[in-house]
């Protein structure tokens, strides 16, 4: 698809073949775990383009790919400007599985301190059992980013926007530092997805979305994705198959089909998100906004000069308690209690709760969470609506 092409256009046919099996419209799901050969003579040609290293199309095997499959990695290369695109079961095996491909024994990482909390224990807690060690650094603390370079020091990772605080990462000043050091750079956009971010584009090595939020988009599937040239998706493909955490056919149809819509939908939640931040940092019940696109935000200017929209997560903290903050959830009538964002339902959740119930107040704090922090995602629900709900949530509340 030319790349002059606008994202709704590109999200609908990139990827696909024009012509499909039966002249059907859609990509068919290729519901197969094995390719066969038609004889000896065709199995031999194919294992001789494998060991030549060319490209056939052909697969032998549903663990090394699937033509379904393979026309979402397409689609998805082409809307964050990358030459090749990798499937996976869901988004911590993309996280995962591209760390330990570029990692090893002795190897060190930078990761920022304001990411997925999965991720960050994947790194802290797993990895140094393999001998690999991390250091975590404040988003946007370029001095002690620097500081914390090692000799043995491999890859930068961070999220932008971060979760939960959606702070933003200086993407061409961590990739011009990281370039000087020799360094690898992957950035987590699933907040900002292609449309509102491309950081392949700024010079990032590799970009990892958890497609389960914006790209499925309907809240009903689990898959991720990594991004970048196609020497290095080569590399983490060779992982895969070893490890086997693939994508099945199934799952890659509905978030093919869920693609289609990316632009659109992005479009509305960025418009949303915008409308409930700012009604929320007007309210007097509200200690502070966590959004991107509000001017009072750290990395609002930041964000402007990188990003084409800032998203339809808003957290926010209230001027309450523990106790109070989760009467006021309680009281919302339209969004849905629940992990995840991104889909066309809204979801939140009280983060002190939903994603730190194990640890105490005390602990909680050490780490930034606040106990009155709520994290709202918006689905494609009108606005007014979502702010009207939040209006009586809060009145309800605190009278």
């Amino acid at each position: 698809m030319p790349q002059d092409h606008g994202y709704s256009t590109r999200a609908v046919h990139s990827g696909e073949e024009r012509r499909k099996p039966h002249h059907a419209l859609t990509t068919p799901i290729i519901q197969t775990s094995t390719f066969t050969f038609a004889d000896t003579a065709d199995l031999t040609d194919f294992m001789e383009a494998q060991q030549q290293g060319i490209e056939t199309g052909r697969i032998e095997y549903g663990r090394y790919g699937n033509p379904t499959v393979a026309a979402v990695e397409r689609k998805l290369a082409d809307l964050d400007s990358g030459e090749a695109a990798l499937l996976f079961s869901s988004g911590m095996a993309a996280v995962t599985l591209t760390l330990l491909t570029f990692l090893s024994a002795g190897d060190h990482l930078v990761i920022t301190d304001d990411c997925y909390r999965r991720t960050r224990q994947f790194v802290t807690q797993f990895l140094p059992r393999l001998g690999v060690e991390a250091t975590q650094v404040p988003v946007g603390d370029y001095d002690t980013l620097e500081a914390a370079i090692r000799p043995n020091t491999c890859l930068i990772l961070s999220e932008s926007p971060t979760n939960p605080y959606l702070r933003v990462v200086d993407v061409p000043r961590v990739v011009e530092f990281a370039r000087r050091r020799g360094l690898r750079t992957i950035i987590d956009s699933t907040f900002a997805t292609p449309i509102n971010q491309r950081p392949l584009e700024f010079g990032v090595d590799l970009v990892i979305h958890s497609a389960t939020k914006y790209l499925g988009g309907h809240n009903d599937l689990l898959a991720g994705v990594v991004i970048g040239s196609k020497p290095l998706i080569t590399e983490v493909r060779e992982t895969q198959g070893l490890v086997g955490a693939v994508c099945d056919p199934s799952t890659a149809y509905l978030l093919l089909r869920g693609l289609k819509t990316l632009a659109l939908r992005v479009a509305h939640q960025n418009d949303s998100g915008l409308q409930v931040a700012r009604y929320l940092e007007g309210h007097p019940k509200v200690r502070r906004v966590h959004y991107p696109g509000l001017p009072s935000h750290p990395h609002h200017a930041v964000a402007r000069q990188q990003m084409d929209g800032f998203g339809g997560v808003v957290s926010f903290e209230l001027d309450a308690d523990l106790e109070t903050t989760g009467r006021f959830v309680d009281a919302l009538k339209i969004p849905y209690m629940g992990p995840s964002f991104g889909g066309v339902e809204g979801l939140v959740e009280q983060v002190a709760l939903a994603s730190y119930y194990e640890l105490s107040q005390e602990e909680r704090a050490e780490i930034g969470i606040s106990d009155t922090l709520v994290r709202l995602g918006v689905g494609v629900e009108d606005p007014v609506d979502l702010i009207a709900d939040l209006d009586q949530a809060l009145e309800q509340t605190f009278g």
